[in-house]
């Protein structure tokens, strides 16, 4: 080998367990041998092996090998007894494959190396620094944490699940610290999968804050005792040995005694028969028809090549290690992305998945395959007894993956009551083929409608409570089993009051979420189900009654129940296996395993912990309201000359447009006059008093019913604080909503909606915090169309509005009028939003063309922002959605709309979407990364995130706590973008306590 040189180094085991986590199992057809995990691994050796020769796309390697690990046995186990040593045995139809794709690298030419008593890494690390030596340049083939201490100018790595090189800049992205410090920051947080010990407590983050301090780990442990944080100093001394002995667990040789040279490991050209024969072999139709068809030979005059299969060997098949799938197993920490299916997926779509490494091959297949294979209420199961509970789990632990659904007495998760719950699982055992999935409902608490009060007595047949819990405590809390749900969040909260955390899942609503936000209606099971499955799914009404009739579920016949309960867990799983390898193929596996499903458990814990509201204050109030809207009541009679009902659309036409004549008025489809806010609001922009006394009282009668009056209701019966419920899933953007009660609408730019802030209050003791983004989406704006203007105000700390007044209109800063200050602050924000000419002038009370003058001069001083416009209008109309800065999309289908109102509505909502969604994922990745940060602060028990509400996040903190706890809630929220995203405009939030939410806002 010399300078110029390319080596390929392949991490063998690495794309084993890769293959054999993100690809659903597969069986040869002629006698059942487990062969997905070898499929996958020729899937992805032969596209690698493709790119890699084409040179109109990277770089061409000169020399090729694929490292395996020979066994769970080497040296290191010498140096520390326990290590690796929580690894299960490899799953029983993993370990023949392990040497079926030895044989396959050897097919394809290719060295296979492997080296008793070290791990593949060892030998990669070596032949790494060998090539290295020469000249050459090396491309390790991983995305292995532990091989990122090799990493140099000349070293890099490739994920080629993510298609993504990995050099210094990217580790020193990813933790903190460049490439040759990884060993010491790998010996001080240690590594729970390989069971290194590590310092406890010590995270990455601080492990990257400790190495810039002191340099190197010798030095921190010669120097621990000037850390001034007194438990971390304690801490790191008391573990100092467990430090040194985790260097030398992680720290990779490069002296390992190799079998090969490197000249040896020249790329040679494939050999098509031989590959061809142990592909026809393997009964892999697909690929063995691209390969003949690369190399030129005749595939059907080539016979199957003698395979030996190693049934029960482990000699060259390591403790198998989830983990070692780099995130795919479902569930895994949120900074990892899995691809297509992330479980063990046992035994399913043998002949599909021939393709497995294309998810847009298997979604179709998988669609197609389910479509044509009806749902048949008749296999469903009725499960009355422990023992056949306990068979059932026992297939779910064995099968991996399990869909999961209960059955309550209400939609409120905090009030509702278990009624019983469903399972659904592959059914292997009546169709081998994997396309059959079988289901069962487990009745808790149904009752017969006669025999007590409250409706019932119970019925006969059912699984005591307790002891159905204590089965689903042990399944529901077990991370290596998927759990898949629709609409998770409410399983999950419901189950947490049942003292039960659900553990490692997936949400089919939030895939199809992250898949066609904007694009569908909605993301509910039927609608799914109608769309990807072709089955219409038992409504709810046909099952429990509608209108009078209507009955709790906990008196519905069981076999009614069954029915309706069992085919949602079925439809659930059917779905995730079409949804799943969609947010691959779609390239949204990150948006989804980053943004959505780790937000799960933050909100439910939310929703659990609810808030206070003072119901003194709140009766105070509703009495204010009652007097103001009593008082323009008069007013509004004494205009209009007569006494009419206010709240009637049509006689509030009459007056205004019949008997007062008042220009401007238009006609609904029914024929009566348009009464709506906008109509009024123009009406009263133009000086008619009426109009403005109108929206004055719909304004107070609305915040009297919707808060004031109806608040109260909302009051827990047992923990006395407000509830409210989280949506994920309803808007094209990302932004979260709440219903019951709806939070996010209160009015804070009048005094009477922030009087009804004043009524949620922080319990004897604590205090409320309130840390809102300052002007998120103007920074946002400034960040993704580059103004830079903008970006320098916001860096220097300019009001920002007085900086576009400046700018525009040559006023400077020092001693503005308010007005003037007024109008750009209407004009930045309504860029945002695509105001038009006409809505800026209603806004600002001035003519159409002075407005339009305004928006005009507002792009030639900012031409960045007409840019940023026009180029995201035209990617939208290209691509049919927009994208967020951290991936999330928005559709917008009807950009192309030949009707020209239709049209210009989605571009405007095409263009905020990416201010508006990025800001709303900020947040999210704040929320998600909080609660860790108050846990590791000691903090967690004391601090309790409450609210979301736009831009801002209510916390419930004990008083004596606040000081501590503010600076670490605004530094998460303000670098909450890093590391996915460095924007070049910081982000700003304004904290404050006080004991009610207004004081605090």
């Amino acid at each position: 080998m010399k300078n110029g040189d390319h080596l390929f180094l392949v991490d063998g085991s690495g794309f084993i367990f890769r293959a054999f986590h993100a690809l659903p199992p597969l069986t040869r057809k002629s006698d059942g041998l487990p062969v997905g995990a070898v499929s996958g691994f020729c899937n992805m050796l032969w596209k690698l092996l493709t790119s890699a020769r084409d040179t109109s796309v990277g770089v061409t390697p000169t020399h090729f090998a694929v490292i395996f690990d020979y066994s769970s046995k080497t040296f290191r186990k010498d140096i520390y007894d326990a290590y690796k040593a929580n690894r299960s045995a490899p799953p029983e139809e993993l370990i023949p494959q392990f040497g079926l794709i030895r044989e396959a690298t050897r097919a394809f030419n290719l060295p296979c190396i492997e080296t008793e008593g070290f791990e593949a890494d060892d030998i990669i690390a070596t032949y790494a620094r060998l090539a290295e030596a020469t000249g050459a340049d090396v491309t390790i083939i991983s995305s292995d944490k532990d091989l990122m201490q090799l990493v140099t100018s000349t070293v890099h790595m490739y994920d080629s699940m993510k298609d993504k090189q990995i050099g210094i800049p990217d580790v020193i992205e990813k933790w903190g610290v460049p490439p040759e410090k990884m060993i010491d920051l790998q010996a001080m947080t240690g590594d729970s999968v390989d069971n290194v010990p590590g310092i406890p407590g010590i995270g990455p983050k601080t492990a990257a804050q400790l190495l810039e301090e002191f340099g190197d780990l010798d030095t921190l442990l010669a120097r621990a005792g000037e850390i001034k944080q007194e438990k971390r100093r304690e801490n790191i001394i008391a573990n100092a040995d467990l430090a040194r002995l985790s260097r030398q667990l992680v720290a990779l040789r490069t002296d390992v005694p190799l079998d090969m040279e490197l000249d040896a490991l020249v790329l040679e050209k494939q050999d098509g028969p031989k590959l061809v024969g142990f592909l026809k072999t393997m009964e892999f139709t697909t690929l063995t028809r691209r390969v003949a068809e690369a190399c030129e030979c005749d595939a059907a005059a080539i016979e199957p090549a003698y395979v030996k299969v190693e049934w029960g060997s482990t000699a060259h098949g390591p403790d198998l290690d989830v983990g070692e799938a780099g995130g795919l197993v479902a569930g895994a920490p949120a900074d990892l992305e899995g691809p297509a299916v992330s479980v063990p997926d046992k035994k399913k779509f043998r002949n599909a998945s021939e393709d497995a490494s294309e998810p847009g091959e298997l979604v179709k297949s998988r669609s197609a395959a389910f479509t044509a294979l009806p749902i048949d209420h008749s296999t469903y199961v009725t499960i009355r007894d422990l023992k056949t509970l306990d068979a059932w789990i026992a297939d779910a632990r064995e099968t991996g993956l399990v869909a999961f659904d209960t059955e309550t007495t209400s939609l409120d998760a905090m009030q509702a009551e278990l009624v019983g719950f469903s399972l659904a699982l592959a059914d292997n055992s009546r169709d081998p083929s994997g396309t059959a999935i079988r289901a069962a409902y487990v009745p808790l608490g149904h009752k017969t409608g006669v025999g007590d009060l409250l409706g019932g007595g119970p019925a006969e047949n059912q699984i005591p409570m307790r002891d159905a819990l204590q089965r689903l405590k042990d399944l529901l809390e077990d991370s290596s089993i998927l759990k898949v749900a629709q609409n998770m969040k409410y399983d999950y909260l419901l189950m947490k009051r049942y003292k039960i955390e659900i553990k490692g899942f997936d949400d089919t609503m939030l895939m199809s979420y992250v898949l066609d936000g904007g694009a569908n209606a909605t993301h509910g099971m039927d609608g799914l189900s109608e769309r990807w499955l072709g089955h219409k799914p038992i409504a709810y009404k046909d099952v429990a009654g509608s209108g009078k009739s209507n009955v709790g579920f906990d008196l519905v016949d069981i076999d009614k129940a069954t029915a309706y309960a069992a085919e949602d867990a079925d439809v659930t799983l059917r779905l995730w296996m079409v949804l799943k390898p969609r947010l691959a193929a779609a390239k949204l596996s990150r948006v989804y395993e980053r943004l959505e499903r780790p937000l799960v458990p933050v909100l439910a814990n939310m929703e659990e912990r609810g808030i206070t509201v003072d119901r003194q204050i709140l009766s105070r109030l509703s009495g204010e309201l009652a007097q103001g809207a009593a008082a323009l009541e008069d007013d509004i009679y004494k205009l209009a000359g007569e006494r009419f009902n206010i709240g009637s659309p049509k006689q509030l036409g009459d007056i205004l447009f019949g008997k007062m004549g008042l220009a401007g008025g238009s006609k609904t489809k029914t024929g009566q006059w348009s009464t709506s806010a906008q109509v009024l609001e123009d009406l009263a922009a133009a000086g008619f008093d009426l109009p403005r006394r109108i929206v004055d009282w719909r304004q107070l009668t609305k915040l009297k019913s919707t808060y004031t009056d109806a608040l109260p209701g909302y009051v827990h019966p047992e923990t006395k604080r407000v509830h409210t419920s989280y949506s994920m899933a309803s808007t094209s953007t990302g932004r979260l909503s709440s219903s019951e009660p709806n939070l996010q609408n209160i009015p804070v730019r009048t005094a009477e909606g922030r009087k009804i802030r004043t009524a949620f209050v922080s319990t004897p003791g604590h205090k409320l915090i309130s840390a809102d983004y300052s002007q998120i989406e103007l920074r946002v704006l400034a960040h993704v169309a580059e103004i830079p203007q903008l970006k320098q105000a916001f860096s220097d700390g300019v009001d920002i509005h007085a900086m576009t007044a400046s700018e525009m209109f040559g006023v400077p800063v020092e001693g503005m009028p308010g007005e003037v200050r007024r109008r750009a602050k209407a004009i930045n924000f309504g860029i945002i939003y695509g105001i038009s000419a006409f809505g800026l002038a209603n806004q600002l009370s001035i003519e159409r063309s002075e407005a339009g003058d305004y928006i005009k001069k507002y792009f030639e001083r900012f031409p960045g922002i007409r840019d940023y416009m026009e180029s995201t209008k035209a990617f939208a109309r290209d691509k049919g959605y927009v994208e967020t800065i951290f991936g999330r999309r928005a559709h917008y289908p009807e950009i192309r709309s030949s009707n020209p109102s239709v049209r210009a509505f989605n571009e405007r909502a095409a263009i905020n979407a990416p201010i508006q969604g990025s800001a709303a994922d900020v947040i999210r990745r704040a929320m998600i990364q909080i609660e860790p940060a108050l846990q590791k602060a000691g903090l967690g028990e004391r601090v309790r995130m409450l609210l979301q509400v736009h831009d801002e996040l209510i916390f419930e903190v004990e008083g004596s706590d606040v000081e501590r706890t503010t600076p670490i809630i605004v530094s998460i929220m303000e670098n909450a973008a890093m590391p996915a995203v460095d924007m070049s405009v910081p982000l700003k939030v304004d904290a404050r306590a006080a004991t009610n939410w207004d004081e605090a806002h």
